[in-house]
Order: structure tokens, then C-alpha cells, then sequence
């Protein structure tokens, strides 16, 4: 697929969030390669007005200065460090990310201030970061959850066409909490009569201990319009068996009942208590502390 890289500066660097488990967002791009059929961002192009069908992701925008903006909008008297979650609505280690550095840059300007942020991603690529990442930690609360919702091979590849193989993203999360990061995973979009089977939940569960996973967290799929015409389309196409069972299922709504997903989630928690999940890394609960008061002291 041929891509269009814009390199565009931008005004403002975080961005206000209502509504989620968050308040402040940060996507160093706009757009993302990875053509995840189930993409929520997709909902928001459509709202905006902006190509959510198989042109969404043809073209990502590049915002060159957004590193510089963060470290101004870090600094200002008026802000009070609050978690920063990156990739809520791009993946900030998509390939572009190996040409353009701006996640790292960003990660340098919150390591810098001590500010705590938190990453979403499905890129191997943070591998790179460990570094910044394992600093940054030092001072604030950082956490990295990389997405596997199956590691069945066929639905990654008709489902996530553009990403690396969840196996790569596990090797990579065994690198971050070998290196003392915090990194858990997140089962989400948990697709009905695909990946919701009970083996398939295991085998990410289970695998995801073997990799050292802090956590792990699961989500059933939603589909608000924009997500929902292109995913019924791909499932037409690649499993045109679930196509009755999905326009059943979100007649009439974006968001599945307590009934459907409740009984995933209780799984999953199920599985990663069988399977002894929990934060293994080693820490010496004084460092942070240490940390913040070099600060203080200016050294």
C-alpha cells in the first residue's frame, strides 16, 4: 500500500479527553498503517469528515514540532502533571515513528519533566526506546500495554493487516519489563465467535505470563459508525460465516450488553489468576523517590 507522509507542525501538542479513563492524550501522527479492520479511530474520521474506509491510513500526518509544543505546554505555571496517555487515537510506533523519532522525542520532553504517561501500541518498534523509557520510569509513573487480541494467525492477518505479529509485541514487552518498564496487555477488540473462543483467550493469557506481562485487561469489539460499515464489510469478505451473527448482534448498538461481556471479562481475569499473572520486575521501592528529590535539588 502506498503511503502519503505529510510533515505538518501543530498548534497544540495534548489534547483534552472526555469520557475515558484519561484527561490528556498525545499522538505525535495522525493517521495509522496498521488498517486494523475493527479501528475505532475510524468512528472519529467519520465524524470529522475525513476518508474511514480502505483510504484511512493512506495517508498519515506528521507533526514535525510536537515534541518542541509538549515541552512548552509541560513547562507553563498552569499545568499540573497529570498521566498522558499516548496512542489513544494513532499508533505512535507505527513505521513512520523509525524515520521520524517524534514518540522518542516526546518520551524525552516527559522524562524531562518527570510527568507521568502511559502507551498504547501494537509496534515491536518501542524496543528501541527501553532506554528513555527505563529513565523516564525512574521519575514518574510510566506504563506501557501493548495490544493482543489473539495470537491466531488467521485472524491477526485478516483483522490487523498492517501490524507486526503478536508474538513480536510479546518478545518486545519481555524486553521492556526485563528492563524494569511496566507493561502489561490488552486484549482488545475481543471479536464474538472469533477470538472470544476459550483456547484463544488461554493462549494469550498464558503466553503473555511466559513474556513476564505485569497485567492484562480484555474488551469485547464496539462499532460506532465509520468502525461499523468498514468491519462488516471486511467480515463480509473474510468471514462471511459471522456476517449474519454481527448484524444481529449490533442491530441497534454500538456497545455490547453486561450479558455479552461480562462473562469475557470474569474469563480472562479467570485465566490470569490460574496462570499466576502479576508484576514480577524487581524495584527498589525508594528509587523514585530518589529520583524526585534530584530533582528538587536541581542535579
Amino acid at each position: 500500500m502506498r503511503v502519503e507522509y505529510r510533515e505538518e507542525p501543530c498548534k497544540v501538542a495534548l489534547n483534552k479527553v472526555k469520557g475515558m479513563g484519561f484527561k490528556w492524550s498525545l499522538n505525535p501522527y495522525m493517521g495509522c498503517v496498521h488498517r486494523c479492520t475493527f479501528c475505532y479511530v475510524r468512528a472519529f474520521e467519520l465524524r470529522a469528515d475525513r476518508p474511514f474506509d480502505d483510504r484511512y491510513g493512506r495517508s498519515i500526518r506528521v507533526k514535525t514540532n510536537v515534541a518542541e509544543v509538549l515541552r512548552r505546554e509541560l513547562a507553563r505555571p498552569s499545568w499540573e502533571p497529570e498521566t498522558i496517555a499516548i496512542g489513544a487515537a494513532t499508533d505512535p510506533y507505527q513505521p513512520a515513528e523509525g524515520r521520524y523519532r517524534l514518540t522518542r522525542s516526546c518520551i524525552e520532553a516527559l522524562r524531562d519533566a518527570a510527568n507521568p504517561f502511559s502507551i498504547i501500541t501494537r509496534g515491536p518498534l518501542i524496543v528501541r526506546d527501553v532506554d528513555v523509557l527505563g529513565e523516564a520510569a525512574r521519575r514518574a509513573e510510566v506504563s506501557v500495554t501493548f495490544s493482543v487480541p489473539t495470537l491466531d494467525d488467521e485472524i491477526w492477518r485478516r483483522t490487523e493487516p498492517g501490524t507486526a505479529h503478536p508474538r513480536q509485541r510479546l518478545r518486545a514487552l519481555k524486553t521492556l519489563v526485563d528492563a524494569g518498564i511496566r507493561a502489561s496487555v490488552g486484549m482488545a477488540p475481543i471479536l464474538p465467535g472469533l477470538s472470544d473462543r476459550p483456547e484463544l483467550l488461554e493462549q494469550v493469557v498464558r503466553e503473555a505470563r511466559e513474556a513476564g506481562a505485569c497485567g492484562v485487561w480484555a474488551n469485547l469489539l464496539n462499532l460506532r459508525p465509520g468502525t461499523r460499515e468498514h468491519f462488516l464489510g471486511a467480515l463480509a469478505e473474510d468471514f462471511p460465516d459471522q456476517l449474519e451473527r454481527y448484524e444481529l448482534l449490533y442491530a441497534r448498538r454500538a456497545y455490547l450488553g453486561a450479558e455479552h461481556v461480562r462473562p469475557v471479562v470474569a474469563q480472562v481475569a479467570a485465566l490470569a489468576r490460574r496462570h499466576g499473572m502479576r508484576d514480577r520486575r524487581k524495584k527498589p521501592p525508594s528509587e523514585r523517590l530518589e529520583v524526585h528529590e534530584q530533582l528538587a535539588l536541581g542535579l
